[in-house]
């Protein structure tokens, strides 16, 4: 089997609310996701996830090959962008080839990714979460009992802005899973929006009202000096990673031991998360990737033995996209269907398309960094600007 090109999609995830973090936040709810077939010289045709604006320039590095050689074809891709790069819209493009890849592997073999990749269970422990920065006290709580009654014991809620509203709402989720656990583990996700001694001071205000599992990302995801600051203030672990693109980026922060999860996105790819694992099993680390549509990471993650806990955002998938799995018991159940479980339905996105603002990237956010981020005094909340709502 060869593989002969490739097709770029466009679909959307519905979250029927407002989702977004201490930088902004999507008030239509609605957020874009690329879809890249791989396609074979044979019929099989591989899916990968996530945005993969360079595939033009990675894809012959794939071109012709077969795609059982998923490993040394994504060597091949990074030798072959050496010379400008490998971060950001690059990697997320190796990433989206790679997850094709393995999903065509597995498919080759009959059999699900998460067999492929040796697992010996399709049980994997997740904790919810949500972009929910945005709700109300009533409708987080409304969120978070969905997941309750699926039986999770963990959640993480994005904050940043206000330590005393983000422990109040650490405390009420809390009180919600304590219907599963007697000590539920709740994580807080700031984004980046701390500055190194505002992190230290603010993380030990949370942590006289909460019993916090982690704190993550609490300073700029390359400050290896900050990061080892928090983590020697904090009673909870560090967890930060999932910006960073290529081992090298992890070293520094390992070697200071400056973080106590090791942290991965989806949207770098298979190969990327599974290396990543084995460096932080060699720090003795546990390893937790991050949600994404569909979440892709959970059959490697299934297959790694420093696996922590998978984020898990939302209970649906993305317009078009059918996926063999099932949240439920605190975790994600994986299915049989061969690759990633993943089927397309071209003619569901095709209708769908255009219908909706999914644009992430418009000048006024609300992706983009606050400019007083880091530099804030006193609380805050989500004004026009930082939220993106403002025309």
């Amino acid at each position: 089997m060869k593989i002969t090109g490739y097709r770029s999609l466009r679909t959307v995830h519905r979250w029927g609310r407002p989702v977004g973090d201490a930088n902004g936040v999507l008030s239509g709810g609605v957020t874009e996701v690329p879809v890249l077939l791989l396609e074979t010289d044979e019929g099989l045709t591989g899916v990968g996830l996530g945005a993969h604006g360079d595939v033009a320039r990675v894809f012959p590095a794939v071109e012709g090959a077969d795609p059982r050689a998923v490993t040394a074809l994504y060597d091949r891709m990074l030798a072959h962008v050496f010379k400008s790069g490998h971060g950001g819209t690059t990697f997320g493009t190796v990433g989206a080839l790679d997850m094709a890849l393995w999903d065509l592997k597995a498919k080759m073999a009959g059999e699900a990714l998460w067999r492929t990749l040796g697992a010996a269970d399709r049980f994997v422990p997740g904790y919810a979460s949500g972009l929910e920065i945005a709700l109300d006290d009533e409708a987080l709580l409304a969120f978070y009992e969905r997941w309750a009654d699926r039986g999770f014991t963990g959640a993480k809620l994005k904050g940043g802005l206000d330590v005393d509203r983000d422990i109040a709402r650490l405390t009420a989720v809390a009180g919600l899973l304590t219907r599963n656990t007697r000590r539920p583990a709740m994580m807080l996700d700031v984004n980046e929006s701390w500055g190194r001694h505002q992190a230290v001071r603010l993380l030990a205000r949370v942590e006289e009202h909460v019993d916090l599992t982690w704190i993550e990302e609490p300073v700029r995801r390359w400050d290896v000096a900050g990061h080892r600051a928090v983590a020697r203030a904090a009673r909870a672990a560090v967890a930060s990673g999932e910006n960073l693109t290529g081992l090298e980026q992890f070293r520094p922060l390992l070697a200071a031991d400056a973080i106590g999860v090791v942290q991965t996105a989806s949207t770098w790819g298979v190969t990327h998360f599974l290396r990543v694992a084995t460096l932080a099993l060699g720090h003795d680390l546990p390893v937790s990737p991050v949600g994404y549509n569909a979440n892709p990471l959970a059959h490697a993650a299934a297959a790694v033995p420093n696996h922590l806990v998978t984020e898990v955002q939302d209970l649906g998938f993305p317009v078009g996209l059918g996926v063999d799995q099932t949240v439920e018991s605190g975790g994600i159940v994986l299915g049989d269907a061969p690759g990633l479980g993943i089927t397309v339905d071209e003619a569901v996105i095709a209708a769908a398309a255009g219908r909706e603002d999914a644009d992430w990237s418009r000048p006024a956010g609300p992706h983009v960094r606050p400019a007083d981020a880091g530099l804030r005094l006193v609380p805050t909340s989500l004004a026009p600007r930082a939220t993106g709502l403002a025309p």
